[in-house]
This record gives C-alpha cells, sequence and structure tokens, in this order.
C-alpha cells in the first residue's frame, strides 16, 4: 500500500517553490507513483502557464504508465477554463485510476466541482490527505477567497526599547534603520512574496521608499497608499514612478503614469480591503507607520505578524505597535531577533 502522507508531503515541498510567482493561483504540487515510485512531478507555473498536475503528467516519459499510476495533488484539479485548460479534463484524457488529493478548492469555480467531475469519469478519488498542511501552504488563496479580503501581514522594526522611530524634527526625511543588514534582504525576500505592500502617506514623506525587492530576485509588490485627503507630495517622493501604485483617497479618482488614486466613499479598512479584493490583490504586507499599524491591529484585520527587534535603544521616540497575545515563534538573524505572530482573534470579525 504506498504511503499517502509520503507523497503528499512531497507535493507540499514541490507546491512551495513557486511562492511568490503563482499569485492569484494557489501554489500547488503533484507527483505521479507507479509501483509506488515517483515517475513524473511538477509544480504550478507562474501565473498563466502550466499548472502543477500537468507539469507532472508532461514529465513522464512512457505515457503507457498512466493507467495504473496515482496521481498525488496538493490541493483539488481545476475543472474550468481560465488562463488555462481544466486539469481534470486532461487526468480523464490520460485515463489515470487514482487521485489522492490534499486539500479541496474552496473558490467558487472549483468548490468540488474538480473532485465531482473525476468520480463521474470513474476515476478513485482520496481526500484530505495532510490538510492542515495543504491549507496553511495556500493561507493567502484561502483568505482571499473565504473571507473576501486580501492576507494580511503587518510587518514592523522597533529599537530594544519598543520604538519605532527616533524623534525627528519636522523637516527631517530619512530612515533611522534599527535592523542589521541581513534583516533588510529578509525583508525584501517577504516583499516578493505577496501581491501587495501598503504604507500611509507619512512613511512616504519621512523615509522617501522605493518599497520594491531590489535585494532579492522576485517581482515587486504593487504599492498601496493610504493617503485620504490626497495631500502626497509626489515631486518629493523621488520614487513615485517606480512601480505600480494605488493611492486611496476620499477626493478624486485619477491616473497618472503608474499611479492611481482611488476614490472611497467611505475611508474605512473594510473597505479599502474590499477595494484590494475587487482588483484580486491577494495578499498585502503592512509595512506601515505605526498609525496605519495599530488601525489593522485595533479592528483585528490582520492574520500574520512579524516584529524586527535590533540591539539598539533610541531612547525618547515614536512607540511601537503592541499585540497583546504571546508571539508564535522567534528567530535571531546576526544580532537582531524577529517575533513572529499568528492572529488567534482573526475570526472575530467574520461574525
Amino acid at each position: 500500500m504506498e504511503n499517502h502522507e509520503f507523497f503528499m508531503q512531497r507535493c507540499l515541498d514541490l507546491a512551495i517553490k513557486g511562492l511568490g510567482t503563482t499569485a492569484p493561483n494557489p501554489m500547488v504540487g503533484a507527483v505521479l507513483v507507479y509501483e509506488g515510485k515517483i515517475i513524473g512531478e511538477g509544480f504550478t507555473s507562474p501565473h498563466g502557464s502550466s499548472h502543477a498536475e500537468v507539469n507532472a503528467i508532461h514529465s513522464v516519459k512512457d505515457q503507457s504508465l498512466f493507467k495504473k499510476c496515482t496521481l498525488y495533488v496538493s490541493l483539488e484539479p481545476c475543472s474550468h477554463f481560465g488562463k488555462t485548460p481544466p486539469c481534470s479534463n486532461l487526468i480523464i484524457e490520460k485515463e489515470i485510476p487514482r487521485v489522492v488529493i490534499g486539500t479541496e478548492d474552496t473558490f467558487s469555480k472549483v468548490n468540488g466541482n474538480g473532485i465531482r467531475q473525476l468520480e463521474e469519469n470513474g476515476v478513485h478519488i482520496i481526500s484530505r490527505i495532510l490538510q492542515k498542511e495543504c491549507r496553511d501552504l495556500n493561507k493567502r488563496f484561502f483568505t482571499f477567497h473565504e473571507k473576501k479580503r486580501p492576507f494580511i501581514t503587518l510587518k514592523w522594526a522597533q529599537s530594544a526599547d519598543g520604538l519605532m522611530d527616533k524623534d525627528r524634527e519636522k523637516s527631517e526625511s530619512k530612515i533611522n534603520w534599527i535592523t542589521q543588514p541581513e534583516t533588510k534582504n529578509l525583508v525584501h525576500l517577504w516583499r516578493s512574496q505577496e501581491m501587495g505592500i501598503l504604507v500611509g502617506r507619512k512613511t512616504i514623506e519621512n523615509d522617501n521608499p522605493k518599497l520594491d525587492v531590489r535585494l532579492v530576485n522576485g517581482r515587486s509588490p504593487i504599492r498601496l497608499i493610504l493617503d485620504p485627503e490626497a495631500k502626497i507630495d509626489l515631486e518629493n517622493w523621488t520614487h513615485n514612478q517606480m512601480e505600480r501604485t494605488l493611492i486611496f483617497n476620499t477626493l478624486k479618482n485619477e491616473q497618472s503614469g503608474k499611479i492611481e488614486w482611488i476614490k472611497m466613499p467611505h475611508f474605512n479598512l473594510n473597505e479599502i480591503l474590499h477595494e484590494c479584493y475587487k482588483r484580486e490583490i491577494q495578499s498585502i504586507l503592512v509595512e506601515g507607520g505605526a498609525h496605519t499599524l495599530n488601525e489593522f491591529i485595533s479592528t483585528n484585520l490582520w492574520d500574520e505578524a512579524r516584529v524586527l527587534i535590533g540591539e539598539n535603544k533610541f531612547n525618547k521616540g515614536l512607540k511601537a505597535p503592541k499585540i497583546d497575545q504571546p508571539f508564535s515563534k522567534k528567530e535571531k538573524i546576526n544580532k537582531d531577533e524577529i517575533w513572529f505572530y499568528t492572529n488567534d482573534l482573526k475570526a472575530l470579525h467574520l461574525l
């Protein structure tokens, strides 16, 4: 008897290779097993290209083996036409008799239809193998489709005495670095894994940030800026045309190069996140500042948080946000610490 969990774990190991490239599609891994051995495998290609099942099937040289194979896949095969044809059709066409699935796909265009179509065509289905791990892998995808909003990760750096910034003169516009360069590289990696990066107007004015992924290979996120009164000074933001940018405000809808102003009749986080949902922005890294981060925390609109703690003290300055629950894990990078939080109360705002 095949070890279902062993082969499903291989699917997960393959799927994670698509992190930061597949969205808004999920990360999926697939393996084909013949007589207890993997003869083909694949993971989802960058958005718009082949899915994991297709890549796994195409990797097999001897296609006569399909009729005696088991296909393992971490997510229910799709059954609809999008940028690519349905994976379920190809599985049926190749006469693969057994499919083992990690978890169901709750996206409305799939949502059991892939399993139903396979079963109606004589394919034996086993499902919910390593289901928790398969759902955790695609936490962004499932949050987006089930909660109708992006997956929200909060991130900030704070000094050893809990401050985000030193006291500034009004004219002072520069970043007061808290963490080590190695940690900065990690933050750029995190940016490459999300579809959007969000800050408030004051962060743009104070730090003149690029908000890109220049220190790693990857795709820079869409820049999202909260500016209710449309006061942002684009002349002084020297990086304003670098990447696609959405400015949420209450005054105007306007387009200028890569920058789009989006007028919000009701300027609150729920409405802004709904607008991001409509634009298929599946995940957002919120980088502050303090007022913006506290707004997400106080409204309980967050899923994870990553707090970077430097070794130096500021003594006086801007207090960092605070999350009133224990961190789920802690890591050390050189002289810095990173505290990771998972929102234990994230279901409350869905009631």
